[in-house]
């Protein structure tokens, strides 16, 4: 009990005692006013727009995002396992995101998309017009190719270092049967890859709603109505001193977390005991 003494002084100090205080001030009129206000601040929050608009495009973001970092870096392991040419070199691509600060990704994107970019020269040298990247509907899918881009490469080590802990028996007995790919894939290797691919999940998800310092060092405060994040509004919220509205997104953002991973959680450990029966 001793040895845990100091985490679990630490955890109460940094996490539960600074939660306890984001939803008193959840609850409270203000801070200079600390009289019961009930729900009426949820209730209050919920009909603002650009929270409804923020928490719109942070759900669009990660439902989106987050199954192609999984979905993809998973794939590009399967290929990589193989006996491929240039094997080490394609390897090497996709973990150099991992090595470059994020303001040197912002700077490699504004080089790439900015209205006068190397992009827009390309389709201006096509006969096309140019496009204004970061302030039309093209910026949300430049976001996305940006997370998928610095993200892939780290998934992709966690799926290859589990395809590699598969044990060999088993696939050789597969084979033995006259087993198909599919079948070794869905049977077997699916299941050792099933707990790599929860935490891969998760840290996708972590990852999505991280995306926010790229979104913010590129277009600012206010970008682009589909990239407005919840961060976004967290920030401005926090910049104009409103702490109610700002403590209730917080929780409410905590506990839609706290169900989305409970509901992978129970995913991966229905899904476990099923291939294992």
């Amino acid at each position: 009990m001793s040895f845990l003494l100091p985490s679990m002084v630490g955890v109460g100090l940094f996490f539960i005692i600074p939660f306890g205080v984001v939803g008193y001030f959840s609850m409270v009129d203000s801070p200079f006013n600390p009289s019961f206000a009930g729900f009426s601040n949820y209730a209050r929050l919920l009909e603002n727009s650009a929270f409804l608009n923020a928490a719109k495009n942070t759900a669009v973001f990660a439902l989106t995002a987050v199954p192609l970092a999984v979905i993809l870096s998973l794939l590009m392991a399967i290929i990589l396992e193989q006996n491929i040419p240039l094997r080490s070199t394609f390897r090497t691509f996709f973990l150099t995101p991992l090595m470059v600060p994020t303001a040197s990704i912002v700077l490699i994107w504004q080089v790439f998309f900015h209205i006068n970019g190397s992009i827009n020269e390309m389709l201006l040298a096509l006969g096309y017009d140019k496009i204004d990247w970061f302030k039309s509907s093209a910026s949300y899918f430049v976001i996305q190719i940006l997370f998928l881009w610095k993200n892939l490469g780290y998934n992709m080590i966690l799926f290859m270092a589990a395809l590699n802990d598969i044990p060999t028996e088993l696939l050789e007995v597969a084979d033995l049967d006259g087993a198909g790919a599919w079948q070794k894939f869905w049977s077997i290797k699916i299941r050792y890859l099933s707990p790599t691919i929860l935490f891969v999940a998760l840290m996708s998800l972590v990852n999505s709603f991280k995306v926010f310092r790229e979104v913010y060092l590129l277009t600012g405060d206010y970008p682009y109505d589909t990239l407005y994040m919840l961060q976004h509004f967290m920030n401005n919220t926090f910049k104009s001193l409103d702490y109610q509205k700002l403590s209730a997104a917080a929780v409410i953002m905590f506990l839609v977390m706290m169900v989305i991973i409970w509901f992978l959680f129970f995913f991966e450990d229905r899904f476990g005991k099923d291939l294992e029966g």
